[in-house]
């Protein structure tokens, strides 16, 4: 596997946009569309394609934004969507360290991520990769990676 991240194109656009779910489908994430609609309108996001060589194997935005008045929201993952042919392939683990790494060279000392309490939900995943609940907004578990 030769995984990275790419910055969205009109090439790569329709690939990006079929990762599951599809608009209406009943997920813990929102579609990969509303996210690339989102970042249109909120200048610190950071969305990023995943790539396995040239294929697109996932989406991840990030959100850089260390003035926000709430803590939860300065820097860290909004979204991470893989499509189902690349799970349990590691893609989600590189895309977070690929954040990770990220924030450290933007100067940052923790990310966060949010997450609904689902049995099929990502919490088991994001817990694995060392994050820790600290609370909750909007009825979601905040978890918090110290970099």
């Amino acid at each position: 596997m030769s995984l990275r991240l790419v910055e969205l194109d009109a090439d790569i656009l329709p690939a990006v946009i079929a990762i599951p779910p599809a608009i209406g489908e009943k997920a813990n994430v929102a579609p990969v569309l509303h996210s690339i609609a989102e970042a249109y309108v909120t200048p610190s996001a950071w969305p990023r394609a995943i790539l396995d060589d040239e294929v697109v194997v996932g989406f991840v935005m990030a959100n850089w934004d260390p003035g926000n008045e709430i803590p939860a929201f300065r820097g860290g993952i909004w979204r991470l969507n893989v499509a189902d042919e690349a799970k349990g392939r590691g893609v989600g683990r590189f895309a977070v360290q690929e954040v990770a790494a990220e924030a450290r060279r933007r100067g940052y000392e923790r990310i966060t991520v949010m997450w609904e309490q689902a049995a099929d939900g990502p919490e088991g995943f994001y817990l694995k990769l060392g994050f820790r609940p600290e609370g909750e907004m909007f009825g979601e578990i905040v978890g918090v990676l110290e970099l």
